[in-house]
């Protein structure tokens, strides 16, 4: 799918981002895109269970805001115009090659902790293993640094559900764009 500069500012603009769906760019938000079930093409559907889960640990939410398909759509687009937490970090592409490292470690560390898959476990064995990212690298860690990922994630999610107007509503926090967006993702 290649879409020039004016395609990608147009459709960002309305809080909406390019998904390949039946071989056609649809413009959706990240919700849309997981009501509609859009084909993930970077992460797998191993890697998508654990985004949900843990990104709904961080950020309650996160999983319904499509927070997998934000993440997914971002890895498969150019990395120079990548709206993912990581970008800002200097951390070099392609991107996937630190959440996929990272997803991976996450589910050997609810496993050694609680002999299952994250996405199984109780809310409260997700915090036990969100406190253990949060703190340093659980034994057996893969990738980059667990509080590294484990900001970055976080705060992908927080940009999912809390960074639209509606988000801002939620918070009871007025909208303050310097340019509104026309519409609401």
């Amino acid at each position: 799918m290649a879409l020039d500069r004016r395609q990608f500012v147009s459709g960002t603009g309305l809080g909406l981002l390019a998904f390949q769906v039946g071989g056609a760019v649809s413009w959706l938000n990240p919700r849309q895109a997981r009501a509609q079930d859009v084909p993930l093409r970077v992460l797998s559907a191993a890697d998508a269970r654990i985004v949900e889960a843990l990104g709904e640990a961080l950020v309650p939410g996160a999983a319904a805001a499509g927070l997998t398909h934000y993440i997914d759509q971002q890895l498969a687009a150019n990395s120079v115009d990548s709206l993912l937490m990581i970008r800002y970090l200097d951390v070099p592409p392609p991107y996937a090659a630190f959440y996929k490292p990272c997803l991976a470690s996450v589910e050997a560390a609810a496993v050694k902790m609680h002999r299952h898959p994250l996405h199984v476990l109780t809310g409260t064995q997700r915090d036990d293993v969100v406190r253990a990212i949060q703190r340093g690298n659980p034994d057996g860690w893969e990738g980059p640094p667990a509080p590294l990922f484990y900001f970055v994630l976080r705060s992908d999610a927080i940009d999912v559900v809390y960074g639209t107007a509606e988000g801002f509503a939620k918070l009871g926090i007025p909208y303050m764009a310097h340019i509104v967006p026309p519409s609401n993702w």
